[in-house]
């Protein structure tokens, strides 16, 4: 059966972290109040203050939320951090909002991802940071996010990624401590990141590990707080006439789509449209290759996508979305869409945009021309990490095609964004969702070990995804008796 995390498994485990936490003044958060950090008691943020965002202290934990203040020192916490597109730039009548990522720790959303895995097998004595190390398998920024969490956590990371991901993250992840584990290939290797888990399950008892694509965690939080602060900016946006039409994300890991299940218990005729790289369109057509999206993963579909909730599978070629960056990002491209009437203060924030935030947003644009839709409805994504993480990608593409030109800057803008179409995007029917779930079974079954029974109760049981996606209640209830039992917040 579906694991579902809501009891002590090991007392003795347990103390162990309790006591660790205690002499590292460890609090955790509660879910939520990564939903609403009104919640988060007034002493945390009067120290919080003096903390920088992405500074390595355990206090950033409070920090894992879409509402921190956009600022490096010294913020707290406002409004959900959103921006909306002008028309001006995506060239349709809908209106196209996105959440921003850059302003969590680390810069990148996943932190989120990896405490909804850690911190509940902590919590119930499933992971002792005394021991064990805790292994975070990814294609990008969730083998970061989860090296934070673990250093804020009292735990050593062990990081496994495949070799050609930007150079911005090797770095970063080596700065922190983390162990890495580089393997064969690019973004869409994840088999080769699998062999090497199977490799450490076999060789090193001393590692957990935490994949994403299968740690109900990942989607549970995404489902109570990303989905909860989509809501909020739409409650704040929207007029008389507006509809939360649809919600767009890469499939990746299934984590960040999961708040597209939260959406759809408000707004039951929303249209949840999965991404994907056009090289290689595992959902769309089956497909396999290699791409430069760097942070959505491929080859299989993960085991914690609920394919049931999706309507609508767009790929993307990877070629849009690198000369986007350029166009987004080079002098001359952004002077371009100053003269295209795109307003100043919306090209200085188009950093916010890394590769796959991109892809996301041309996902969007997709979904908007395929239904038609008006400038009545309103289409939210995710911009999960910004430009920061792939400055160095800038320099490969001039070394690779010369200085950005204005030339250039108008073939992009009149083809790569403004020009998208709705080829290679396909609406699905219930015999194609359920296709798409069959195909778990050749990663999750044969590779991964997984029951048929489990892949089985996934498709059939209609109450197993809330009772995996709403987790977080009962966590908040176990991580406030931790916290009870290490004291520190009678302490502050």
């Amino acid at each position: 059966m579906i694991e579902i995390i809501d009891k002590v498994v090991d007392q003795a485990t347990l103390q162990k972290s309790v006591k660790r936490f205690r002499e590292k003044g460890i609090i955790l958060p509660t879910f939520a109040q990564m939903k609403n950090p009104d919640l988060v008691p007034i002493k945390i943020k009067e120290k919080l203050k003096h903390i920088g965002l992405w500074d390595r202290h355990p206090l950033n934990l409070f920090r894992i939320t879409w509402k921190n203040e956009p600022k490096e020192k010294g913020g707290l916490f406002g409004e959900v951090n959103y921006i909306e597109l002008p028309r001006e730039l995506t060239g349709i009548a809908a209106r196209v909002v996105a959440l921003v990522g850059k302003y969590f720790p680390t810069g990148a959303h996943k932190v989120g991802a990896a405490y909804g895995c850690l911190a509940p097998r902590i919590i119930t004595g499933g992971f002792d940071p005394t021991y064990h190390k805790a292994v975070w398998p990814s294609t990008g920024n969730y083998c970061r996010g989860g090296a934070f969490d673990s250093f804020l956590m009292g735990c050593t990371a062990v990081a496994i990624l495949p070799e050609e991901m930007s150079k911005e993250r090797f770095e970063w992840l080596a700065e922190i401590g983390a162990e890495v584990i580089a393997t064969p290939g690019c973004e869409s290797n994840v088999k080769e990141i699998y062999d090497k888990c199977w490799e450490i399950r076999r060789t090193r008892p001393d590692c957990i590990i935490f994949n994403q694509f299968d740690e109900f965690g990942n989607p549970a939080w995404h489902y109570t707080v990303t989905g909860s602060a989509i809501e909020e900016v739409y409650n704040k946006i929207k007029n008389e006439k507006s509809m939360l039409a649809a919600y767009v994300s890469a499939t990746g890991s299934a984590g960040t789509i999961g708040a597209g299940d939260y959406l759809r218990t408000l707004f039951p005729f929303i249209k949840v449209a999965a991404s994907e790289a056009l090289q290689c369109p595992t959902l769309l057509y089956n497909g396999f290759g290699g791409h430069r999206i760097e942070g959505i993963g491929d080859k299989h579909v993960p085991w914690v996508h609920n394919v049931r909730n999706t309507n609508l599978v767009t790929a993307i070629d990877d070629e849009y979305c690198m000369r986007l960056f350029r166009l987004f990002n080079e002098e001359k491209g952004k002077n371009l869409l100053l003269d295209s009437g795109v307003p100043a203060d919306m090209v200085d924030k188009l950093d916010l945009l890394g590769i796959s935030s991109i892809a996301n947003l041309l996902s969007a644009l997709k979904t908007a021309k395929y239904f038609e839709m008006t400038a009545d409805d309103i289409i939210f994504t995710v911009f999960t990490d910004s430009a920061d993480m792939y400055r160095s990608r800038l320099l490969e593409l001039e070394a690779e095609r010369g200085e950005y030109s204005t030339i250039q800057a108008v073939k992009d803008l009149e083809k790569c964004l403004h020009g998208i179409t709705i080829d290679h995007t396909r609406e699905l029917t219930y015999m194609d969702q359920k296709t798409i779930h069959n195909l778990k079974y050749f990663t999750w079954r044969e590779q991964q070990e997984k029951e048929v029974e489990d892949l089985d109760q996934l498709w059939y049981d209609r109450e197993i995804w809330q009772k995996i996606f709403r987790q977080p209640a009962r966590w908040d209830q176990l991580i406030e008796e931790f916290n009870g039992m290490t004291g520190l917040l009678k302490e502050l």
